[in-house]
């Protein structure tokens, strides 16, 4: 169920997350100086590169939730990311009878206050920096080395991505 609530959550956020962030990483553009307009489903709209993304948040029913006041940190997943489940998972999800399912695993991704990258405190000796709740109310390890931040078992490819109602974190696998 993890798995799956991670899945969808992880596809909104992925397209928010592609559309600008901070730190510049390749494929990515830098933040915006001025504040933000758009919210978290507005930005992954726009992105253009997430296309199967935004479907999942509307079949789940949390568009809404997205597009709320917040703040909401998202852990968006990559196209990539999403091409390691296996075949026919998405499709599956997006089916009417397994709405539930598709929105506990994308409420996994999501947690409510702000978070940014420079919010999350260095690990000491492997042990988690932070191991914050999600909205589906599993808590999420966060882990920063030094040299990158994971999230469960993906690793953030490009933080800060800064919204109107939040902030996205792209990450490399689907949690």
């Amino acid at each position: 169920m993890r798995s799956t609530n991670n899945l969808l959550l992880a596809s909104l956020i992925s397209a928010v997350a592609c559309t600008s962030t901070s730190n510049g990483q390749a494929g990515y553009q830098s933040a915006p100086k001025q504040a933000p307009t758009k919210n978290i489903v507005e930005v992954a709209a726009s992105a253009g590169t997430f296309k199967t993304q935004i479907a999942p948040a509307e079949a789940a029913g949390l568009v809404p939730v997205l597009t709320g006041k917040g703040p909401l940190p998202v852990f968006a997943p990559t196209d990539e990311a999403f091409a390691k489940l296996p075949k026919g998972t998405v499709e599956s999800l997006l089916k009417p009878e397994n709405k539930a399912q598709l929105a506990a695993i994308l409420k996994y991704h999501v947690v409510p206050g702000r978070i940014l990258s420079k919010d999350i405190p260095v690990a000491k000796e492997g042990k988690a920096s932070a191991e914050p709740k999600t909205l589906q109310g599993a808590a999420i390890t966060v882990v920063n080395n030094g040299k990158k931040v994971t999230i469960t078992n993906a690793t953030v490819a490009a933080a800060d991505i800064l919204t109107a109602n939040g902030v996205i974190h792209v990450i490399d696998t689907v949690i």
